[in-house]
């Protein structure tokens, strides 16, 4: 009896916790259609699919920050990675250079757990032609750019628009 006491007081614990964050849904367009999705050394498939998981991680993260109840959704309408592919000899290699800044166009929707609208745009254009400029806090994560682009974005313009 002790111990049911104990798992339903852990259950409800850990629910609160989760209730308190907000949540996020992306949406993608065709690969095919973005302006610079390229993989460099991986198949087409397995690199829109690791977009997806880590942008998708990410916005989670973010929509976590918005109050309990939150909605965040939004839909990519347009990707340009940072850097190009260039290719050396039989090898593709994607190559940061200044005038190759990452690009992400989208829209987005913020609702309360009403369901009503409180902030939303049709069409954001997110770009970043100094990102080699910035400190990079890291060196291994993977579309670090992008993300420092998506993170600047939603702080700025998301989450200080929310009462």
């Amino acid at each position: 009896m002790k111990s049911l006491k104990l798992l339903t007081l852990v259950i409800g614990l850990s629910s609160v916790g989760i209730a308190q964050a907000g949540e996020s849904t992306v949406k993608w367009q065709d690969f095919d259609n973005y302006r610079d999705v390229r993989a460099a050394n991986q198949s087409p498939a397995s690199f829109e699919k690791q977009i997806t998981i880590n942008f998708e991680k990410h916005f989670a993260k973010l929509a976590e920050k918005l109050p309990s109840g939150y909605k965040l959704n939004v839909e990519v309408a347009d990707l340009d990675l940072a850097g190009a592919i260039e290719f050396s000899g039989a090898k593709k290699t994607r190559v940061i250079q200044p005038f190759h800044y990452p690009q992400i166009k989208l829209s987005y929707t913020v609702t309360n757990p009403q369901g009503e609208v409180v902030n939303h745009a049709s069409e954001v254009l997110l770009k970043d032609r100094g990102y080699l400029d910035k400190i990079k806090r890291s060196t291994s994560r993977a579309f670090y750019y992008e993300k420092r682009l998506v993170t600047n974005w939603f702080n700025s313009k998301v989450l200080s628009n929310i009462s």
